[in-house]
């Protein structure tokens, strides 16, 4: 439990603070109720009706991604690991995002699916469907649990908040909308949201980098391992991090970054509210370019957060973590909110903040609360659900899945850097599941045994491995063998758990499959490369309309931030 010395607020909140903070709540609120009288099927609740444009869909698409682990988890990462952080906006998102709009998303849209569990059921059988159902289920409970402790972080660290009233104040705001409203509800918010973080957010960077007397001053005399993102990167020892170029290729910009934006229903779900195909595929290639630029914003905060810390007189020290008595980094942020912002700018930080955690925990709910009502509830408790039973269980599932990620945030206090708690969770789930859904998609060879057993042995190899590290039971040659490194950091641990568990679901999903018999083509049309249905394709339409020739654009504007800061 937090230290009774984080009880005293940094600042006081003037009533136009409060105004904006209240009208920021009953705004979300007033939406869910407002929007409930239009959710009616299954539909509505879980897919926003399948209406909506590629803007409003990826706007809530990279929304649903904003939650803690952008903005505070990365604010404080900036301060342990540099400019390497903004790989995982850059080389660990876009390839990613790119691929699952050009490639992916015909498979999943045609489908006409709810849930990726629910691919998993028509391309291999029900077993591998709830197998993924359970574990993402639970993986979504975890990083709800994250969102809600962060949230309360900000609430009790600014305002003094008690931290248990934080966090249930916190819960209960996010179960009203998302339990009236459903995904048409949190996609509404999190558009408000987006905008909320972008203008509540920018100034922090921006006063920053006046107060250090230029962006310049912001990386002179910056550690050569926190100021590049490739150069130091020949040598595990050379860089913050730990870890080499190929353990950010193949750990982080593959591994981590394919399996998260391809495979995690949090963020394909709002490409699935597309009104059509080609909707839907533009949905993470629109979102790719708001990604781009959040370094701009976050890396930079965080290397403000820096280098105020390190300048004798400047009165920036960050709080102490209560179990661990050490500089507790995810608290960056909100003591630049609290150094920079005047009375009425405060209020509209600190909704910016609340923001940005309930729009990723009302991402974890929704999803939740759809994996849990079609690929576990439907399947093993009630068959033959009505659509309005199946409502009604979703909204049950929502209060529920909310308490029990009361229960996770206490987990979530064990980290110093809530970053590398997070990157190890998508190991464990999203490593080897992308592995099962690529060779799912692009080989229809691969049979159903294949695909179980292979996750569930990528699965346990990398809770495995994780353990291993956690726990110190490797001796030095295997920590050296498994990572490269001698002395590896936990997200360098990471990002090498995720490549062994991706690699081993790998191979072993195809030998099984080479020794057991495929689902026959007749059963695969539309659910695999080369047997896609020629009637699910999308309307042709002009060269700026085209999903390819933003993705083209979008790959030309990464390349570009790689040379300059390389």
């Amino acid at each position: 439990m937090p230290a009774e010395s984080l009880t005293t607020p940094t600042i006081s909140l003037q009533l136009v603070d409060w105004l904006i903070i209240g009208l920021y709540f009953a705004a979300i609120v007033g939406i869910g109720l407002y929007l409930k009288r239009f959710t009616r099927t299954g539909d509505d609740f879980f897919l926003a009706g399948r209406r909506n444009s590629s803007w409003v869909a990826g706007l809530a698409f990279l929304s649903a991604n904003l939650g803690a682990l952008e903005i505070l988890g990365w604010t404080g990462g900036t301060m342990k690991y540099g400019m390497f952080v903004s790989h995982f906006y850059w080389i660990g998102a876009i390839p990613a995002m790119l691929f699952l709009g050009l490639y992916m998303m015909p498979f999943y849209y045609s489908s006409r699916i709810h849930s990726v569990p629910g691919y998993l059921k028509l391309r291999f059988d029900e077993r591998t469907r709830l197998l993924n159902a359970f574990s993402f289920g639970l993986m979504t409970l975890l990083m709800s649990g994250i969102n809600l402790y962060l949230m309360a972080l900000v609430l009790r660290t600014i305002l003094g908040w008690d931290w248990h009233l934080s966090m249930w104040a916190s819960a209960a705001a996010v179960a009203c909308y998302i339990a009236l409203g459903g995904l048409m509800s949190a996609i509404f918010t999190e558009i408000v949201q987006f905008f909320l973080i972008w203008f509540g957010l920018f100034l922090v960077a921006v006063l920053g980098i006046v107060e250090l007397g230029g962006l310049d001053h912001v990386f002179a005399e910056l550690p050569e391992s926190m100021s590049r993102l490739w150069d130091t990167a020949a040598h595990a020892s050379d860089n913050s991090m730990g870890v080499t170029w190929a353990g950010i290729v193949m750990g982080l910009g593959f591994v981590l970054s394919f399996g998260y934006w391809t495979t995690d229903f949090l963020v394909v779900q709002r490409a699935f509210s597309s009104k059509d195909l080609r909707s839907a595929r533009l949905t993470p290639i629109n979102a790719s370019f708001f990604k781009m630029a959040l370094p701009f914003i976050i890396v930079v905060a965080g290397l403000v957060a820096y280098k105020l810390s390190l300048l004798p007189g400047s009165g920036f020290q960050l709080l102490q973590h209560p179990t661990k008595g050490e500089p507790w980094n995810d608290t960056a942020l909100p003591l630049l909110i609290a150094r920079y912002y005047p009375a009425g700018l405060v209020g509209l930080g600190i909704t910016a903040l609340l923001a940005g955690f309930m729009a990723g925990q009302a991402g974890n709910v929704s999803a939740f609360n759809t994996v849990w009502t079609y690929d576990i509830y439907r399947v093993l408790i009630k068959k033959d659900a009505s659509d309005t039973h199946l409502v009604w269980v979703g909204r049950v599932a929502t209060i529920v899945g909310i308490l029990l990620s009361v229960g996770t945030a206490y987990l979530a206090m064990q980290f110093d850097t809530i970053m590398d708690y997070i990157q190890a969770i998508f190991s464990w789930v999203n490593a080897p599941l992308f592995a099962t859904m690529l060779l799912g998609m692009f080989w229809k060879r691969t049979t159903p045994a294949g695909a179980f057993w292979g996750l569930i042995a990528g699965m346990l190899c990398s809770f495995s491995i994780f353990l291993g590290f956690k726990l110190d039971l490797f001796p030095a040659w295997l920590v050296y063998g498994l990572t490269f490194s001698d002395s590896p950091s936990a997200m360098s641990c990471n990002m090498w758990q995720a490549t062994w568990a991706w690699l081993l679901c790998f191979v072993l999903t195809v030998v099984i499959s080479l020794f057991t018999s495929p689902r026959p083509e007749s059963e695969l049309i539309g659910l695999v490369k080369g047997l896609m249905d020629p009637s699910q394709g999308e309307a042709r339409v002009g060269l700026l309309r085209r999903p390819v020739f933003w993705a083209v654009v979008s790959l030309a504007v990464l390349i570009f931030l790689n040379i300059w800061f390389w």
